[in-house]
């Protein structure tokens, strides 16, 4: 039986607070800067599209590292799903994200033990893979999780060669290439359906940012590229949301800051 924290269901309440691969802070800072921002705005939109183009079925979904909420109050707001669960490691998150998605459930669980077998039409993992070292692990219990036939949505930062300060400040293990990513999916018993970088026509700009903070190291504000003003802000918004429309067009982009994967369980493991 799980212990309660907060009024939580919890599965691993010793880590509650101290449950590595982020700090219980961020949680705090994103959920003032979440709304509006171009980057968490876009993503949303294409986790919106490909949850309405790819997953037919949609009685029951599950979150993996939910954060604040964000990402599944954009989901709330465009799809009924019967069942909306949202599972965060640290506590401190799920106060966040109750708040923002009142009609779904939460729990705090370590999402390398999920304690769930075939329940989940739909997994998704948004900027969570990277964080954790045994994500071979991880993409092998939202296997087990998912529905025969079920279907995992994940974003990940991709290219070691951005690697910068901005990396060490989100506490990212890793930055995934295409090559590693489908390896790792496919080998947890998966069907890739469809695979894109975003953040393609962006990836100049991001380039010479991540750049300019490898060069000035810790004397560069890791947080400024939250702090946009409100047109630059408006302008990388539309670029993203052009990127957007080429994607669901049928386009993949081969480089971009993120790679988005959508895949299918398959029944031969």
């Amino acid at each position: 039986m799980p212990a309660l924290i907060n009024g939580f269901e919890a599965y691993a309440p010793e880590m509650a607070r101290e449950g590595g691969g982020f700090k219980e802070s961020h949680f705090a800072e994103l959920a003032g800067v979440e709304a509006g921002h171009f980057w968490f705005e876009s993503r949303n939109e294409l986790v919106a599209w490909a949850i309405n183009k790819y997953c037919p079925r949609r009685e029951s979904f599950l979150e993996i590292g939910c954060g604040t909420g964000y990402v599944l109050s954009g989901i709330a707001q465009r799809f009924a799903f019967e069942r909306m669960l949202g599972s965060e490691i640290f506590s401190e998150g799920l106060q966040f994200a109750a708040r923002r998605v009142p009609q779904a459930d939460f729990i705090q669980m370590d999402a390398r033990q999920i304690p769930y077998w075939g329940e989940f039409d739909v997994i998704g993992a948004f900027d969570v893979l990277e964080h954790i070292e045994e994500d071979t692990a991880v993409l092998e219990q939202m296997r087990h999780a998912l529905k025969p036939e079920g279907m995992l949505l994940i974003t990940v930062p991709q290219h070691d060669w951005l690697w910068s300060p901005s990396d060490d400040y989100a506490c990212h293990v890793r930055r995934y290439s295409a090559k590693d990513c489908h390896a790792k999916i496919k080998a947890a018993g998966f069907r890739i359906v469809r695979s894109t970088s975003f953040v393609s026509l962006l990836l100049p700009l991001m380039m010479a940012s991540r750049l300019k903070k490898s060069k000035q190291g810790a004397e560069f504000d890791v947080t400024d590229e939250f702090k946009l003003s409100k047109p630059l802000n408006a302008l990388l918004y539309r670029v993203m949301r052009c990127e957007l429309s080429m994607i669901s067009a049928g386009i993949n982009f081969a480089a971009g800051g993120s790679r988005f994967v959508i895949a299918q369980r398959i029944e031969n493991q």
